[in-house]
């Protein structure tokens, strides 16, 4: 293919998805004064998550491109990684539901479970008691929650980890 005919293709597919852009952000700006607040910041949220989804896709490009570079010059550069068990919560701004993130997933929590699990891990009981219920209480209510933490059982590590962040970081009142 000539250089002309390749200059062409990627001017059209730039078009395309330059038009198609513009389409979608129409189209958003005339649904934004339909929304309610709670609407608007679900949308903002979802635009910071996939932000951040779009910044770790290029970090992974980069470490790829870093590692094939260096595969030539015969030593490997790993991208980091994150910490092997590393938790971290976010509420939204409107206090309805909380982001549970583990590695590089994440799941929602509604406020009412997030409650939940700060009663289940505040509870005045033994640690292995509070991993039981905790493992019982997510295999009941949550089960989506072992596709992003691979939890075997109440005896799991991880279980330990998730328990201590939360009661670390929320408190009853």
């Amino acid at each position: 293919m000539s250089k002309e005919k390749r200059k062409a293709v990627k001017k059209k597919t730039v078009s395309r998805s330059g038009s198609q852009k513009a389409l979608l952000a129409k189209e958003l700006r005339s649904l934004i004064p339909k929304l309610d607040s709670e609407g608007l910041a679900f949308l903002v949220e979802q635009a910071r998550i996939h932000l951040y989804n779009m910044q770790v896709q290029e970090l992974h490009k980069a470490a790829a491109a870093a590692n094939a570079a260096s595969l030539h010059k015969g030593t490997i550069v790993k991208a980091r990684q994150p910490k092997a068990d590393s938790f971290r919560i976010e509420g939204t701004e409107s206090g309805s539901s909380y982001y549970l993130y583990y590695r590089n997933g994440n799941v929602m929590l509604s406020r009412n479970e997030m409650i939940q699990l700060v009663k289940i891990v505040n509870a005045n009981r033994t640690e292995l008691e509070i991993r039981e219920l905790l493992h019982n209480w997510l295999i009941r209510e949550r089960k989506d929650i072992f596709a992003l933490i691979p939890i075997a059982d109440k005896f799991d590590e991880k279980l330990k980890i998730l328990a201590k962040f939360i009661k670390k970081s929320f408190q009853l009142r």
